[in-house]
């Protein structure tokens, strides 16, 4: 397998003192590629700022221009958690360009999948507005250029951050091209994601959403992925599959109690690369999100990327929860209910 990863420096630049989406993050995860020998074994692909017409096929121009003053105006808040200093416009427009970059590698042959390693993460940002850390709404920009730019009928975006992507949702819970799928603690930040939203108009059916009560664990999220996910790909027949990843599942993230390994993230992402190689002739890209116990952060990527590259064998060196997981139940049969799978 060809894997490639896409970064900047200028991600860095984005910061804002003792915020905890900071560059910490990326770096920690650098540290770890290299100390796993991980890094070397990938493609290094360069991303590129992302033009207005590419943001603004899923941003409002209001939205883009806001985005736009504040940073001219020397930086400032969007709400009381999302900022913008000097250098955040040029961070969000290589995040949003990473996702398009990707999509023409994979699509075109050039690599055969890609994780994108940016900051500011994305997937709160919706159509109008800036929130929960995130400008613009990366992944969906690159799931927007997938379906202009090489038309594409059927993307599948899958997203296991412990948040709802809510602005993911609203900017495709109209449309029957982009299949939303994403697990999250509930209720929870932003307050979204309810089983009983499933789209409107067109994209009724095509907004799947597993809100979930605290400490999971990895068993939970596998039966998840294997009874519910699967079959939902299996109808849908994505011939992409894009992932926002956020590691703030983690037994120990300080932000969430969800109670995943780095070892249960690792057998996510396995279920994910085989429908990609089921359904979508293994085109899948990762885009980062959230995950804020750095330590847990890195390990978590170089396992996904790890699974990227085909290894059977992935290491989890800091080992299982010290907590019990909860018992879904029958909660999964009544998602496939929902969804008319029985």
């Amino acid at each position: 397998m060809t894997t490639a990863y896409l970064y900047s420096p200028v991600f860095l630049e984005h910061q804002e003192a003792e915020h905890p989406e900071s560059p910490d993050r990326l770096r920690r995860i650098l540290d770890v590629l290299q100390d796993t020998g991980v890094l070397p074994r990938l493609v290094a692909l360069d991303p590129i700022p992302a033009t207005d017409a590419q943001i603004g096929a899923v941003h409002t121009p209001r939205h883009i221009e806001r985005v736009k003053q504040l940073v001219a105006n020397g930086g400032g808040h969007f709400d009381p958690d999302t900022y913008a200093n000097m250098r955040s416009l040029d961070a969000a427009r290589l995040a949003a360009g990473a996702l398009v970059r990707a999509v023409d590698a994979v699509m075109t042959g050039e690599v055969d999948n890609a994780f994108a390693l940016v900051r500011p993460p994305g997937h709160h940002a919706t159509r109008g507005h800036a929130m929960g850390f995130c400008l613009f709404n990366n992944v969906a920009i690159g799931a927007q250029h997938a379906l202009d730019a090489h038309h594409l009928e059927r993307v599948l975006i899958v997203d296991y951050d412990v948040h709802h992507g809510n602005g993911t949702q609203d900017i495709f819970y109209n449309t029957s091209r982009v299949l939303y799928f994403s697990t999250h603690q509930y209720p929870y930040y932003p307050g979204t994601g309810s089983w009983r939203e499933t789209g409107d108009g067109e994209g009724v059916g095509f907004t799947a959403n597993v809100p979930l009560p605290p400490r999971v664990g990895d068993e939970g999220y596998l039966r998840i992925f294997e009874e519910f996910l699967l079959p939902l790909a299996r109808r849908y027949q994505p011939q992409l599959i894009l992932v926002s990843a956020g590691y703030d599942a983690y037994w120990a993230d300080p932000l969430a109690f969800e109670n995943l390994s780095i070892r249960g993230y690792a057998e996510l992402a396995r279920v994910v690369v085989e429908m990609a190689r089921e359904f979508a002739g293994g085109r899948v890209i990762y885009t980062l999100e959230g995950g804020y116990d750095i330590n847990a952060l890195g390990y978590g990527v170089a396992a996904t990327f790890q699974v990227l590259l085909g290894d059977d064998d992935i290491p989890d060196p800091i080992g299982p929860s010290p907590r019990a997981s909860e018992d879904l139940g029958d909660y999964i049969e009544q998602l496939r209910r929902v969804h008319h799978l029985d």
